[in-house]
């Protein structure tokens, strides 16, 4: 019962994915190709929404639930490995036609070849668990 209001946050959530199409395999497929402006649009809604929420958490200095500040720790070791995981993130997403989050949504829509995806996805996060102390951060 504790965490009921994350289970209907995150079905609300997945039915407005659902309605936007962001989780169409059609619509990221055209958006990788610079065809549509569709999931550019939504992609920029969610950046600004998140820019313009940091900066009023800052500002208004918010506190989590435990009653601590809220604040966003300082990003060390450079562009590079942004560029690297950004590029591997889009790669996978490209090739799946889903990212991480909606590959739930579209098991729950019906789709259930994407557990294949969601497999995968767990390897890899597997894979890197064991090799995270190799790579370089």
């Amino acid at each position: 019962m504790k965490y009921l209001k994350f289970l209907l946050v995150g079905i609300f959530f997945g039915i407005v994915l659902v309605k936007s199409e962001a989780v169409s395999w059609y619509r990221i497929f055209e958006m990788f190709k610079f065809q549509s402006f569709h999931m550019y649009g939504i992609i920029g809604s969610a950046v600004t929404t998140g820019i313009v929420l940091m900066l009023l958490t800052k500002k208004l200095h918010f506190k989590n639930i435990e009653g601590h500040l809220m604040t966003v720790p300082k990003k060390e070791n450079g562009l590079t490995r942004y560029l690297l995981g950004g590029s591997i993130f889009g790669l996978g997403w490209a090739l799946s036609g889903a990212c991480p989050g909606p590959m739930y949504i579209l098991v729950g829509t019906g789709a259930f070849t994407v557990l294949i995806v969601i497999l995968a996805a767990l390897l890899g996060t597997y894979v890197y668990g064991v090799l995270k102390d190799k790579l370089p951060h």
